[in-house]
């Protein structure tokens, strides 16, 4: 075992903007658990480390905030604050020399670490190498230029390379290491880099391992992310959830008023593909709230302002991981839901479109001026939020799923009371750099009466005009 470990988490974030705007990236959570507990659970568990460092700069205050001193967490916890975290990670490690005297593990702060086999380097405790490095094969190319790699003779690494342009094998480096105390003098003995103009980690033991030094390769398990920008913690996340998505509770929110010709059918739909259905209704005179009942949804029953009221209550009261949201005049069908959950393995929220016309059924509310204009309020929406590169049909299109801990995020910023709710949703994802995927949805003809929203050329250019209003409103910065 290993008596002390590290995890340096001193650095800004910056290339994780907006993300790291209020929280370290240290802190950022990926299944309901910060990268930082995570990483510090592999060095107690699998490495039997008693006591870690962190190292600290940007924030640092917060991660004390967040972490204490170990106690509840079994470790104990120790920091020292770097004062130029511009110095770089290897600068950072020299803070360690006066309280190291033995071989010791080192976890990067930002990496992920899923289902690994860390325990494995325990052999290096008892047969001692100068360095070893953590290594994953790969055929993601991509990653290692990201990264750092590594040319192989056995399990000895002969030289070592970060953010390569041209990629030999397939090693991918990553920020797991075990070194002993002769790291300190190494470190000092580098010369700064070249290219960024302070010494480099991966420069550090490079020229170490060419002057003779016995370092070494650990092949690690499982599945790995290095988290550095916007498109890494959504893969992190999208890696999570796919690994995961079995475990996932699925509800179905409905929101409705004087549904009662079509809500039974659409329960009975939707039934035995959900774990929950939660239906908010808006006092329907009709018996829809005993119709939904009888069908064994869960069912809310109050005074509503309108549509988006309806959906930030059934929202508030759903207890799945999956949140679907569906109109509850059966103009849309459980057969969508399958494929609407396989694209949430990769996206934050997806939403359905109902513009392919090959889709719309006969007789369905989706005459050629109501397609293309939400068409074209679609693409206005993507236009003005085009460095995300999303892709809109519809702007307002009901039946969709999010995440919960996506639409925990946009929650308190969701306050539109009628149809624009459904676009706010989509601008607010956007707004906190998520991803939307869209897919084409099957449109069936509405049970019940002509919706007032969009039963009229008129009702469709007043609503129209709200949903863009609003739009235009956030994308400068207003409520």
């Amino acid at each position: 075992m290993f008596e002390i470990g590290v995890i340096p988490v001193a650095g800004a974030g910056l290339r994780l903007y907006p993300y790291t705007e209020s929280t370290p990236k240290t802190l950022l959570e990926v299944g309901g658990q910060s990268l930082l507990l995570n990483n510090i659970a592999i060095l107690r568990d699998q490495l039997g480390v008693k006591k870690i460092f962190l190292i600290i700069g940007h924030q640092g205050e917060r991660i004390r905030a967040a972490i204490g001193d170990g106690a509840n967490l079994g470790v104990q916890i120790e920091y020292l604050a770097c004062s130029d975290i511009s110095a770089g990670l290897a600068c950072g490690l020299l803070l360690l020399r006066d309280h190291i005297h033995s071989h010791f593990p080192v976890i990067l702060g930002d990496e992920l670490y899923l289902d690994s086999n860390h325990a494995q380097l325990l052999r290096y405790a008892a047969e001692p190498a100068d360095v070893v490095c953590g290594i994953k094969t790969t055929g993601d190319t991509t990653l290692i230029r990201k990264n750092y790699a590594v040319t192989l003779q056995g399990d000895r690494i002969t030289s070592l390379e970060e953010k390569p342009e041209v990629i030999k094998n397939h090693y991918l480096g990553c920020g797991t290491y075990i070194f002993s105390p002769a790291i300190f003098d190494a470190i000092e003995n580098t010369p700064a880099s070249t290219k960024t103009g302070r010494v480099e980690l991966t420069e550090v033991i490079d020229r170490w391992a060419q002057q003779g030094a016995d370092v070494r390769a650990a092949v690690l398990k499982g599945s790995y992310r290095n988290i550095n920008y916007p498109e890494d913690y959504i893969s992190a996340m999208n890696l999570y959830r796919k690994l995961n998505f079995s475990q996932y509770r699925v509800s179905l929110v409905i929101p409705t008023y004087n549904e009662s010709a079509a809500i039974g059918d659409v329960i009975e739909d939707f039934r035995d593909k959900v774990d929950e259905i939660i239906v908010a209704d808006n006092q329907s005179p009709d018996g829809t709230a005993d119709i939904a009942r009888a069908k064994g949804a869960t069912v809310i029953s109050k005074p509503l302002a309108g549509y988006g009221e309806a959906l930030r209550c059934a929202l508030q009261a759903a207890t799945g991981d999956i949140l679907v949201l569906m109109e509850g005049d059966a103009s849309f069908t459980a057969d969508d839901l399958p494929k609407i959950l396989a694209y949430m393995r990769d996206a934050d929220m997806v939403i359905g479109t109902r513009t392919t016309k090959q889709m719309i059924e006969q007789g369905a509310n989706m005459d050629a001026f109501l397609r293309w204009g939400n068409v074209l309020a679609a693409k206005v929406l993507q236009f003005l939020w085009i460095r995300q590169e999303p892709r809109f049909t519809d702007l307002g299109c009901t039946y969709r799923a999010i995440w919960r801990d996506t639409y925990l995020t946009i929650r308190d910023n969701l306050s539109a009371v009628g149809p624009a709710f459904s676009p706010e949703m989509m601008v607010e994802v956007l707004r906190a750099e998520r991803k939307i995927i869209e897919i084409p949805v099957t449109y069936r003809p509405r049970i019940g009466d002509v919706s007032k929203h969009s039963g009229s050329k008129l009702a469709i250019l007043k609503t129209g005009t709200k949903m863009l209003w609003l739009i235009f409103k956030r994308r400068l910065g207003f409520r």
